[in-house]
């Protein structure tokens, strides 16, 4: 059943196919080991999508349609990229799945495909990058990707899958060895960022080590990481439940702490779900009005600070799209904006195949809004801060120009951009942006 909702998951066209896992397998009543098995299928296929496409057309015969390529996609996701899946159960399992959506004669043929795959794969790189799968000790007898030499913007699609316009755009503002160090890090599983919300970081790492919870400490004194194996028990812990731990990653509470929030000031978070950085101005002692454009986002909102015991200084309003804020004057408007989440893109892989014209102008054009309405809440003397989970100067460094530009009563205090460092043991994980401003 489980390659079957993966299967179904892939094929509905969903523009967050990751999201969707938990409301398929509450649906279906799998246990812990099936759930865990579908989010890790889906997210493999989504993370190396473009790789797993490209095995499609270099051992199917003939051009299979989307949801035969989906299953094709699927096997070998369990084949080449997840070690806990033995090569006879991605065969067997992902051919039975198939046979009962698809027919037999479509079953035959992913057994064919795969085992023809499975058959010229070697364990063991060649140093032919055509061949050679990133992050993994295993080749192909022959070529699979797009040669670098010739085309490094689609070597880097096929053997990264990381879109070509995005990864070229890389290559052009950090050069080559960078951006290619930045696609690579985009594959891996990032570890659980966790901040420190009472208490001493020690302590509580003590704490999380009698729970079987290994942690090391990020570069803030109020972050530690774990692996994503240890996440339910991490989340299930008395110091996750009691609210003396929260997720948050380190350049979200950079981005938050640059508010530079004092007590009996006023503040609006004009997008405050999930509510991690509404809690740390709350912290402070300022009084706070979180919004944002749904019921269920502020419901996440209330129930993050209502865990954190923070919500005493909070008061929430819905703010759908298009309706202007409130018209208050507050010391500081805070506004984490929707972006493209290129900083982020190991831990919402999603994110790297909404990446395109389209969607970059519909962002630019939301950021500009809030921007422009968050900017008309801040009081003389006042600030504002801008922050994104982005690395594009386009919806960072530029749009600020921008806007201080058009706005002569206002200046830039401070900017900062953060890289993504998702396998590193400390430091960041998450990469980022936040710059903040006064208004004079």
């Amino acid at each position: 059943m489980t390659r079957e909702l993966a299967w179904e998951i892939l094929r509905s066209n969903s523009s967050v196919p990751t999201r969707e896992v938990p409301a398929v397998a509450l649906r279906a009543g799998l246990d812990s080991r099936d759930r865990g098995l579908l989010a890790r299928m889906v997210r493999t296929e989504v993370q190396r999508r473009a790789s797993l496409q490209a095995l499609v057309h270099a051992f199917a015969r003939g051009k299979p349609n989307r949801d035969l390529s989906a299953f094709l996609r699927l096997g070998f996701a369990q084949l080449f990229f997840m070690d806990r899946v033995p090569s006879h159960a991605a065969v067997s399992e992902t051919v039975r799945a198939a046979s009962d959506q698809l027919g037999l004669s479509k079953g035959k043929y992913v057994n064919g495909v795969l085992r023809t795959a499975l058959r010229a794969s070697r364990a063991e790189l060649s140093g032919d990058p055509r061949r050679d799968l990133i992050g993994r000790d295993l080749s192909f007898e022959e070529p699979v990707f797009k040669d670098p030499e010739e085309h490094p913007y689609l070597w880097a699609e096929d053997a990264l899958s990381i879109p070509a316009p995005l990864f070229k755009g890389w290559v052009k503002r950090f050069g080559l060895e960078l951006a290619t160090e930045l696609a690579k890090d985009c594959l891996d599983d990032p570890r659980l960022s966790l901040r420190v919300v009472r208490g001493k970081r020690e302590e509580l790492q003590a704490e999380l080590l009698t729970h079987q919870v290994s942690t090391s400490r990020g570069e803030h004194d109020s972050i530690l990481t774990v692996e994503p194996g240890d996440l339910e028990p991490t989340l299930s812990s008395p110091a996750f439940v009691e609210g003396r731990l929260t997720v948050q990653g380190e350049a979200a509470l950079r981005a938050a702490e640059l508010c530079g929030a004092r007590e009996d000031e006023r503040w609006l978070d004009l997008c405050a779900a999930p509510g991690g950085k509404t809690a740390v101005l709350a912290a402070t002692g300022a009084s706070v009005l979180a919004c944002d454009v749904s019921e269920s986002k502020l419901e996440r909102v209330g129930e993050t600070l209502d865990r954190l015991q923070l919500s005493a200084n909070v008061r929430t309003l819905l703010l759908p799209e298009g309706r202007e804020p409130p018209a208050e004057e507050f010391d500081g408007v805070l506004l984490d904006v929707p972006c493209s989440n290129t900083g982020v893109l190991a831990r919402r892989p999603d994110a790297r195949w909404r990446w395109g014209p389209q969607s970059r102008k519909a962002i630019g054009e939301i950021q500009a809004t809030i921007l422009r309405r968050g900017a008309c809440c801040v009081r003389a003397g006042g600030a504002l801060v801008y922050s994104t989970c982005s690395i594009e100067p386009d919806e960072n460094q530029q749009r600020v120009r921008g806007f201080l530009e058009e706005h002569a009563d206002w200046s830039l205090e401070e900017q900062h951009l953060v890289f993504p460092r998702p396998s590193q043991p400390a430091g960041s994980i998450d990469g980022g942006f936040a710059a903040r401003l006064r208004r004079s």
